[in-house]
């Protein structure tokens, strides 16, 4: 049986994992779903300092500390980043890597410059206006594809602000993290932000699936993406 690390995306917590949790632990695999650094239940932490460097090492000393092997390490949205810096750091510890509509960056690559044009320059006006320069306010759960009063209603009193730093620092990346095999998801019932990551994906020969829900599969689809990445790590 594998371990789960669960990466949650900009403005979530660990919390968002709450619904697959149980599927997976059901199968007979161990789930961690830290929460990153600045946000959510760590929001105490939170500064301008805190960038993509921050959540890397946050996930580095997890596996360290838990003495994690053959792990299966989810990177929902934003996380994608995280992912990508980890497996380059600790290849040994993973036995796959998970791309859930998610940044799939190379050496060099800051999260903003791999969105589209317009949904960046959203991010950027978002910043500099309500975000007072360092953070990234909250987005409509609408655009994020999110229809179901109830589920709006309990990301809505959970979600926080996003340290801005994630988005602007690059990856910095030796080539080890090829060494973890990898699977792309993709969600396809919203504005798809992510389908070039996907289509990059696919580009390097990974396996890409595809769930039929918006962009928060762990809350809207949470069985049928439990389905997914327990198969991912078969």
């Amino acid at each position: 049986m594998a371990t789960f690390v669960l990466l949650h995306g900009a403005w979530h917590g660990g919390w968002a994992w709450r619904k697959v949790e149980p599927y997976l632990r059901s199968a007979g695999h161990e789930v961690l779903t830290p929460t990153l650094t600045g946000v959510s239940d760590r929001a105490h932490l939170l500064s301008p300092a805190v960038g993509l460097d921050t959540h890397v090492t946050d996930v580095v000393a997890l596996l360290d500390a838990e003495g994690a092997t053959d792990v299966v390490l989810v990177g929902h949205s934003y996380a994608g980043q995280v992912v990508t810096g980890v497996a380059d750091r600790r290849p040994e510890a993973l036995r796959r890597r998970v791309y859930l509509d998610a940044f799939f960056g190379n050496d060099g690559e800051a999260a903003i410059d791999l969105l589209p044009p317009h949904v960046a320059e959203h991010y950027r006006e978002s910043v500099a206006g309500p975000g007072f320069g360092w953070l990234i306010p909250v987005r409509s759960l609408q655009a994020l594809g999110v229809t179901d009063e109830a589920d709006t209603e309990w990301l809505t009193a959970r979600l926080t602000p996003h340290p801005w730093r994630t988005y602007t620092e690059p990856l910095a990346l030796s080539g080890r993290q090829d060494e973890v095999p990898a699977v792309f998801v993709e969600c396809t019932d919203w504005m798809r932000v992510f389908r070039a990551h996907s289509e990059r994906a696919e580009s390097a020969g990974w396996p890409v699936l595809t769930v039929p829900t918006g962009h928060e599969a762990m809350v809207t689809a949470p069985e049928a993406l439990a389905k997914i990445l327990i198969d991912a790590a078969a």
